[in-house]
């Protein structure tokens, strides 16, 4: 089954490697999308993939790449697209 979400994680998530960590973990699971820096301090990501590598996924945004220190994780699911070829990191 096919999942798409798009999630905000908030804390301590700049600077620290989360947007590099992310891909890193998204490209292994296979998930495709993308994430960035949010001027708030926030980092913003779309994950679209099997139900299961995308649950992986926010299971590592609640935990954060090393350094991190995440506060909350907004999840918003969506209906699914396909409309990534790969996973990204906008600047």
């Amino acid at each position: 089954m096919k999942a798409r979400v798009h999630v905000y994680v908030s804390g301590f998530v700049q600077g620290v490697f989360f947007r590099h960590e992310t891909k890193k973990h998204a490209d292994r699971l296979g998930v495709k999308g993308w994430v960035r820096n949010l001027p708030d301090g926030r980092v913003e990501a779309v994950f679209e993939g099997d139900q299961e590598a995308v649950e992986e996924m926010l299971k590592f945004c609640k935990k954060g790449s090393l350094g991190a220190k995440v506060k909350n994780v907004e999840v918003n699911s969506e209906e699914w697209r396909g409309e990534f070829q790969k996973f990204s990191i906008r600047y």
